[in-house]
């Protein structure tokens, strides 16, 4: 049997209408996979109840004018990765979160934002040379690293600057540090020593 005739012998009509319920099938399939993969990302993008409330620096600044609260400000970049894994993991524990929320205002600050910020009537700007904002590189003295925060008073005077990426545990000892005055009795060294 010569090979054209074996391929149309192959190729009916027959053929074609299981090819195209095979077809229809498997579109059917990806769609409904895709519908599931999106569903499923979706759901998981929502904070969890009782998540931490982050703060605009603008809007820390106008909280503590009429309730004074401490502040601890994460400078971060959009591509730290261990910005990305503190707030997944130890800004997501339920003990963390609900320290911070009670004790402080707790602010968000991208290092490399390009909006201005108005504060103490000073105008804040993103410097592109240096591909960094003012705030950021003022609050840490220019030791542009990240993850990096600063922990302020009520009067935004600088408690401490902590560089570097944190368990809960760690990150607990030095909000208690900040927010039960410590500092005024002790240096940082000594009191995480002792505790």
């Amino acid at each position: 049997m010569p090979f054209g005739v074996f391929l149309r012998g192959i190729f009916t009509d027959n053929y074609f209408q299981k090819m195209k319920k095979v077809a229809f099938a498997t579109a059917a399939f990806l769609i409904a996979a895709g519908l599931v993969a999106f569903t499923v990302q979706k759901s998981t993008s929502v904070p969890p109840a009782g998540a931490l409330k982050w703060y605009t620096w603008e809007e820390a600044v106008e909280l503590n004018k009429t309730a004074p609260k401490k502040i601890i400000v994460d400078v971060y970049t959009n591509w730290c990765g261990w910005c990305k894994r503190m707030d997944k993991t130890t800004f997501a524990d339920s003990t963390v979160a609900a320290y911070l929320a009670a004790n402080f205002y707790p602010v968000k600050l991208n290092a490399e934002q390009k909006e201005d910020i108005q504060f103490n009537g000073h105008t804040f700007k993103y410097i592109a040379a240096g591909k960094v904002h003012e705030l950021a590189y003022s609050l840490l003295d220019g030791k542009m690293q990240y993850p990096n925060f600063v922990y302020l008073n009520e009067k935004y005077e600088r408690i401490m600057i902590s560089p570097g990426y944190k368990e809960p545990a760690d990150i607990l000892k030095e909000l208690k540090f900040a927010a039960e005055e410590q500092y005024s009795k002790t240096t940082w060294e000594k009191y995480r020593e002792g505790n």
